[in-house]
């Protein structure tokens, strides 16, 4: 049981970082520094919960809400740097993945693996969902608002994993739905202009 529920922790939490890298991992990394219901004490993932990791994420989430509001804005959800920030994503659910497994001994690697895929499910759900919103929304009211939300359900979801690790395998779900969803939504809105033409 306990193997199933790092496993289901490894998955909301690398799933959340994909929507959102560093306030989850922030997060993640103080619930473990306390020993709520996660603890990296003891195995090589223990700097994941030290004051100087969770400094740089506590910067990198200050950085990412500064260039959201900024002129950088459109650069940051396309181009190099939203591959930056994919790469920093898929980097950071592993690690948290694999500190999951290694929090209770078992194997670590598998989880540098899955959380890779989940921190990517999580990209590919949450990217198009949020340009969506911020579509819809005028520029100033975008600004804050998108960065908002997509920190907030990144950090819903990876608190609620934490406590109660099976949300962590309904969060991926979700992305899942959210991704399919949003392709459907996509093809159909192609299909139409097709039409027009």
């Amino acid at each position: 049981m306990h193997l199933a529920f790092d496993i289901f922790q490894g998955i909301g939490i690398a799933a959340a970082i994909g929507i959102r890298p560093f306030v989850p991992s922030v997060a993640a990394g103080l619930l473990a520094a306390g020993g709520v219901e996660l603890n990296f004490d003891h195995t090589a993932y223990g700097f994941l919960q030290a004051a100087p990791f969770l400094l740089a994420m506590v910067v990198g989430a200050a950085l990412l809400v500064v260039l959201d509001r900024g002129v950088w804005a459109d650069r940051l959800h396309s181009g190099p740097l939203a591959a930056v920030q994919g790469v920093i994503s898929l980097g950071l659910g592993a690690l948290f993945f694999a500190g999951a497994l290694a929090s209770s001994h078992d194997a670590a690697w598998p989880g540098l693996i899955a959380g890779v895929i989940c921190a990517a499910v999580g990209i590919a759900a949450a990217t198009p969902f949020l340009a969506r919103l911020r579509a819809r929304l005028d520029e100033g009211a975008a600004a804050v608002g998108v960065p908002l939300v997509g920190d907030g359900v990144a950090l819903v979801t990876c608190v609620l994993t934490v406590l109660a690790p099976p949300v962590g395998l309904l969060a991926l779900a979700w992305l899942v739905w959210l991704l399919i969803a949003g392709r459907g939504r996509a093809q159909a809105k192609y299909a139409g202009l097709r039409i027009l033409r």
